[in-house]
């Protein structure tokens, strides 16, 4: 087993991977002063340092959170050079993190530390030979190696992953493309290390490093894996893994293949999450679990699978915006004993998502992320027990392929909760527009959106001038009643 920095990993394989070509495993991640997280398991996906609909003090009583992943991006408001963002001059907590007492992030969680959110939004201008591009709440923004490693020394998370030359969205098939993201992340990830040094900067404050595998074919970067290896493999606490893909040839580079993996490739559905356990990943980040309590879903997937009498395929998650629970007082699942099934009722949560209550969206999220904590419990329990792979195909008969679709308005987006890509529509309709045509239009309402006309008696007959008349003087208007005054005697 390779070493970390102090000689030892803060990851231990429980139960390898077995020779039938499966390389499902069990393992344990333990950090210094954090949660013991017990693998296969997720974590969650924070917008701004927060997990969406959620407060810190609802994620320790409510959920069974472990670890979290945060992107720098959303900390940057203005150039390094012109100002200082509020997070590098926060108060740190009794560990001396700062990041975790910025966000308020509960003390026994682990942070993630990337670059970018998760994930990422489409930079119009791409990365450069030495800097990823970073999309800023005021706009997008170049972050050099520098400028990174010294925010990762200041904030300190427990883990962070270096820079990366990665792209998303259109150009990345292109060979060359690829070619030069190999390269640039290569010495990329070297100048990480010179710059924090180990023994001197990471190893003291407590940082550990999850080195990027990136989304392009094994052979393509088969020298950067031999530099890793080779090179870093000592450094390395983890490896963030981009295309879990890759997984299946990492058997090649030995000193990785004990090191935990973390998938930064995002599952599409409980499906996929299977699958890339099956890989070997070790941690995942799930993005659409956010996005599913938004559309005003409930998750009621199991693993092993529920049985039907008609053997009917099962969905994976209902649509709370259906009539059919207006007058429901069934729980979101039932026998589910998350917050929101043993407190709340069907009809309750659909009221509240229908008057637009955030606190509908705070118990959808609650319990959609019990479902997904006792689904990686299951999963844990098969791979022990050996059945994991004939209960992987047991489920993948039993639901749906794609999860459902809300089909009411989301809660209001703002800039802090998400990030639009460009000449993307708005997520929701307006309240209220212009009225057109000229058949049946009110003329009084739309002049007075106009801001040309007002209602009442004054509407009847005309308009009512915006400016009084430049010829009249006081004493006419105090006459024709432009203004009453009360006169004292």
């Amino acid at each position: 087993m390779s070493g970390e920095m102090d000689g030892e990993l803060p990851f231990r394989v429980l139960k390898p991977a077995t020779s039938d070509g499966a390389l499902a495993r069990l393992g344990r991640l333990e950090l210094p002063g954090r949660k013991s997280l017990d693998t296969p398991n997720f974590f969650g996906v924070t917008s701004r340092g927060a997990i969406p609909h959620l407060t810190p003090d609802t994620i320790l009583k409510y959920t069974q959170t472990n670890g979290v992943y945060m992107a720098l991006e959303d900390f940057v408001e203005k150039s390094g050079k012109r100002a200082t963002p509020a997070l590098f001059t926060s108060p740190t907590d009794a560990d001396g993190r700062r990041l975790h007492s910025y966000t308020a992030t509960p003390s026994d969680v682990t942070i993630v530390l990337g670059p970018r959110r998760h994930p990422a939004v489409v930079s119009p201008g791409g990365n450069g030979a030495t800097y990823v591009s970073i999309c800023t709440s005021t706009g997008f923004q170049s972050l050099d190696m520098e400028r990174y490693c010294n925010s990762v020394a200041t904030v300190k998370p427990d883990v962070v992953i270096p820079l990366a030359d990665l792209t998303f969205g259109p150009g990345i098939s292109s060979a060359k493309r690829q070619r030069r993201m190999v390269e640039r992340t290569e010495e990329w990830v070297e100048a990480f290390f010179k710059t924090l040094d180990p023994q001197e900067v990471l190893k003291p404050a407590g940082i550990h490093a999850f080195a990027p595998l990136l989304p392009v074919e094994y052979p393509m970067q088969w020298e950067y894996l031999n530099r890793l290896s080779e090179d870093h493999a000592h450094h390395l606490s983890g490896l963030a893994v981009y295309d879990a893909n890759i997984l299946a040839d990492l058997q090649q580079h030995k000193p990785l293949v004990d090191l935990p993996r973390l998938s930064m490739d995002p599952p599409a559905s409980p499906h996929h999450i299977l699958r890339q356990v099956r890989m070997g990943v070790d941690v995942l980040t799930i993005p659409f679990l956010n996005s599913i309590s938004d559309q005003g879903i409930a998750l009621t997937f199991s693993f092993p699978p529920s049985q039907t009498e008609d053997g009917r395929i099962l969905p994976l998650g209902l649509n709370m915006w259906l009539k059919e629970h207006q007058v429901s007082l069934s729980p979101l699942v039932e026998g589910c004993s998350c917050y929101a099934c043993t407190k709340h009722h069907r009809a309750f949560l659909q009221h509240l998502l229908n008057a637009k209550e955030m606190l509908g969206w705070n118990l959808l999220q609650i319990h959609n992320l019990h479902v997904m904590t006792q689904f990686f419990e299951a999963i844990r329990v098969a791979i022990a027990d050996g059945s994991f792979e004939e209960k992987a195909r047991d489920f993948a008969r039993a639901y749906d392929p794609e999860l459902p679709l809300g089909t009411g308005e989301p809660p209001r987006s703002r800039g802090y909760h998400f990030k639009s890509i460009a000449n993307q529509p708005k997520i929701n309709e307006p309240p209220w527009q212009a009225l057109e045509g000229d058949k049946g239009e009110d003329q009084v309402l739309a002049g007075e959106i106009a801001g040309l006309v007002v209602t009442g008696h004054s509407a009847v007959g005309g308009e009512t001038p915006l400016v009084p008349d430049a010829d009249a003087d006081a004493a006419d208007l105090d006459q024709s009643g432009f203004a009453e005054v009360e006169k004292s005697a």
